[in-house]
C-alpha cells in the first residue's frame, strides 16, 4: 500500500512545478486528490495523473479567494468523504523591484496569494481534521522567509509570515491530533524561477547555478514533493510546526548576498 492510500488530499498551485510533482506523487502513494489551480493547466495535471492510474478532480481557483477555498474544501469532502490533508502551495514571486519603487498594491497581492492563502486553507481545512481527530497541514515557505538575500522584499516577508504562520497554528491545534508543517524550497527549477535558469544559460553561467550550496546544483520540484509527501503521511506522526528546509544545504550558510549566478 502507498503512504497515502484512500486518503484524500488537496494541493493547490498543483498546475506546475512543484504542485503538479506533488501531484503525481501523491496519486502514486493512493491518495485521491483535489488538484487546485488558477491556471488551465491544472487540468492537464490531472490528466497526467489519470493516466497513471490515480483518483484526481481538478479545481480552477484562486488560493487566495476566501470563497474559492471553502469551495474547494467543501468538494473535496462532498466527493471523497472527508479531508486528511492539504498542501498550501500556491504562490507568486513578484519579482526583484527595488524597495523604492515597490507599491502597496504589489506587495498586497503577493500576501494575499502567499500568506493569506495558507491562512485560509488552515481555517477551512481544521474543522473537518479536528472533528476527525487527524489530518496533515503543509504549506509551502521558503528559504527567503529564513534569512535575507534570496529574493524580493514582499515575497521573502510573505515566506516569513507562512514559518510564523505554520508555528503559531501548531500551537492552536495543540491535542486536536492534526499536524502543521511548511517546508522551505531553495533554488529549484519551477515555472517561478525560469528567468533565473533562462538568463544564466543565456549568459552562459548556468554552470553556476546552484554552485552556493553543498550538493552544487539546484533541486527539482519532485525533490520538493518527497518532503511534502512525507509530512503529509503518518510517517511524520511526530513532526509538528516545523519549517523543514530543502535546500541541497544552502541555509547551513546562507551566502547569498553579493554573488548572482
Amino acid at each position: 500500500m502507498g503512504r497515502l492510500e484512500g486518503k484524500s488530499v488537496i494541493i493547490t498551485g498543483a498546475g506546475s512545478g512543484i504542485g503538479r510533482a506533488a501531484s503525481l506523487l501523491f496519486t502514486k502513494e493512493g491518495a485521491k486528490l483535489i488538484a487546485v489551480d488558477r491556471s488551465e493547466a491544472v487540468k492537464e495535471t490531472v490528466a497526467q495523473v489519470r493516466k497513471a492510474g490515480g483518483t484526481a478532480e481538478a479545481v480552477i481557483a484562486d488560493a487566495g479567494s476566501e470563497k474559492d477555498v471553502i469551495a474547494f474544501i467543501d468538494k473535496a469532502v462532498s466527493s471523497f468523504g472527508r479531508l486528511d490533508a492539504i498542501w498550501a502551495n500556491a504562490g507568486i514571486s513578484g519579482g526583484l523591484v527595488p524597495l523604492a519603487e515597490q507599491t502597496v498594491e504589489h506587495w498586497q497581492e503577493i500576501l494575499r496569494i502567499n500568506l493569506i492563502g495558507p491562512f485560509l486553507a488552515i481555517k477551512y481545512s481544521m474543522p473537518h481534521m479536528i472533528k476527525q481527530k487527524y489530518g496533515s497541514i503543509v504549506c509551502t515557505a521558503s528559504v527567503a522567509g529564513l534569512k535575507s538575500g534570496a529574493s524580493g522584499h514582499p515575497y521573502a516577508a510573505s515566506k516569513a509570515g507562512v514559518i510564523s504562520l505554520v508555528q503559531t497554528s501548531a500551537y492552536s491545534l495543540s491535542g486536536t491530533g492534526v499536524r502543521i508543517n511548511a517546508v522551505c524550497p531553495g533554488l529549484i527549477e519551477t515555472g517561478m524561477t525560469k528567468p533565473i535558469f533562462d538568463n544564466a544559460r543565456e549568459r552562459g553561467t548556468d554552470g553556476k547555478i546552484g554552485q552556493l550550496n553543498p550538493l552544487k546544483r539546484a533541486g527539482q520540484p519532485h525533490e520538493l514533493a518527497a518532503m511534502g509527501l512525507f509530512l503529509a503521511s503518518d510517517d511524520a506522526s511526530y513532526v509538528n510546526g516545523q519549517a523543514i528546509p530543502v535546500d541541497g544545504g544552502l541555509t547551513a550558510s546562507m551566502p547569498y548576498a553579493g554573488k548572482p549566478i
